[in-house]
């Protein structure tokens, strides 16, 4: 009954399916969800279509003196809850269908977490290591001056993402000051975070994402089996979410075996020193080359034996080939939508359960969440005050996703949609539909 539900609701839309499509693969798992907790037909159609799609184009003037022109977007997928969220990314591959499905996760994942945000996205078809720090900054003010009044403190709040950083967001909120009315360039710093500290950041915002793996994972294990003192462990990406997350569980006791990112991977049974990796990983621009661990090739690395498998990278990761040579008791997903879904139906067959995305990467949104009400409030909080909320925050979003899983006896990443949509569901049917 489920999927001839979904069907006629992308067939009402006018979906030409495609298999390939990450956005259809994950309002398919958005739809699913929906069905089981029978949310009205009118809600289902909202929710599988974006409420705004911004695509721009903009020249900006290159070391050289020539000038190139991007394409930029900004999908804004659903405010109800409170007003837009989510990052930007400045990545090569950037396509809309990419930034669709991204921002209908924000959506899920603020509702998760119970914040009141709305989920976006936004990116720059860009190869960020390929322009020069001055390129960089002239090709984000133009981005953001292009934009305009599609972000705002109040309506839409962007934050760093895959090829964006704090400094990324500095120029961003600094274009937004300047081209903003006296009035509103006081609380124009909190249009985006993910900030330096010393311009309104918060701190614990650079740990985020992989602290909140570690706090799913702290509350999630025990009931399979494990204890996050004694686990091994392996990475794909070692960036910004990967190497906290290597960082963080190893000062817990876990053990990281492999790492892959772009420049190739490398293994030690023994174990990899995350710390030693990151400074090289900083020095190097790759973990090919670390001292600490051998070379191996991709295939060896989905072989390597670990008890949780981290995809910390790119979209579609783990595919149903590669879910065939996987050898480990978990997946925990540290980025978004990392696995295919027949990846997943493999991985599910086989009794690996997988922790989604919705659920262990909601750290970085929530302590964004953390900085805009800093901001918003004229607070600074301290590293124990972020820490402490962020635990209270996951730990709860967890015990969600784990009671809509024993209440309807459905996977972990459905779970997850179940527990977001219980909430939207209910504010939608108390604001109902204007007009």
């Amino acid at each position: 009954m489920s999927e001839v539900l979904i069907n006629n609701v992308l067939e009402e839309l006018g979906f030409r399916y495609d298999p390939n499509s990450v956005y259809q693969q994950t309002i398919n798992s958005v739809l699913h969800a929906a069905a089981l907790l029978e949310l009205p037909h009118h809600l289902q159609l909202i929710l599988a279509q974006p409420k705004n799609e911004i695509m721009v184009h903009f020249p900006v003037k290159m070391d050289s003196g020539r000038y190139r022109l991007f394409k930029g977007y900004r999908v804004q997928h659903n405010n109800l809850l409170g007003p837009f969220k989510g990052g930007i990314r400045y990545h090569a591959s950037v396509n809309l269908d990419e930034i669709k499905a991204l921002a209908a996760i924000m959506t899920m994942k603020c509702s998760l977490l119970r914040l009141p945000l709305g989920g976006a996205k936004g990116g720059v078809q860009v190869d960020p290591r390929s322009i020069s720090q001055d390129e960089l900054m002239r090709l984000t003010r133009r981005f953001t001056t292009a934009l305009g009044d599609n972000i705002g403190p109040d309506y839409d709040i962007p934050a760093p993402d895959l090829g964006t950083n704090a400094q990324t967001m500095a120029w961003m909120a600094d274009t937004y000051m300047m081209m903003s009315m006296p009035s509103h360039s006081a609380r124009g710093q909190s249009v985006v975070t993910g900030k330096p500290l010393e311009f309104g950041g918060s701190v614990g915002r650079d740990k985020a994402t992989g602290q909140g793996l570690v706090f799913v994972l702290e509350e999630i294990l025990p009931e399979l089996g494990l204890k996050l003192e004694t686990i091994s462990i392996s990475l794909i990406g070692f960036g910004n979410v990967g190497s906290w997350t290597g960082r963080l569980l190893c000062q817990r006791g876990a053990k990281l075996r492999a790492v892959l990112d772009h420049t190739g991977a490398i293994r030690s049974d023994s174990g990899i020193d995350a710390a030693a990796l990151t400074a090289h990983v900083e020095k190097t621009g790759g973990v090919t080359g670390f001292p600490g661990a051998d070379a191996i090739n991709e295939d060896d690395f989905y072989r390597t034996k670990v008890d949780v498998f981290i995809p910390a990278a790119l979209e579609q990761m783990v595919d149903l080939e590669r879910a065939k040579i996987m050898d480990c008791k978990v997946v925990a997903e540290a980025a978004n939508a990392p696995t295919t879904p027949p990846g997943e139906r493999h991985l599910q067959d086989r009794g690996i359960p997988v922790l989604p995305a919705v659920l262990c990467n909601a750290g970085g949104v929530t302590v964004s969440y953390f900085e805009w009400k800093q901001n918003r409030q004229a607070e600074t909080w301290d590293a124990e005050t972020v820490d402490a909320q962020l635990k209270k925050h996951m730990f709860a979003a967890a015990a969600r996703v784990k009671l809509a899983k024993h209440r309807f006896d459905c996977d972990m990443r459905t779970a997850a949609y179940v527990a977001a949509l219980e909430s939207i569901g209910r504010v939608y049917r108390l604001r109902g539909i204007f007009p």
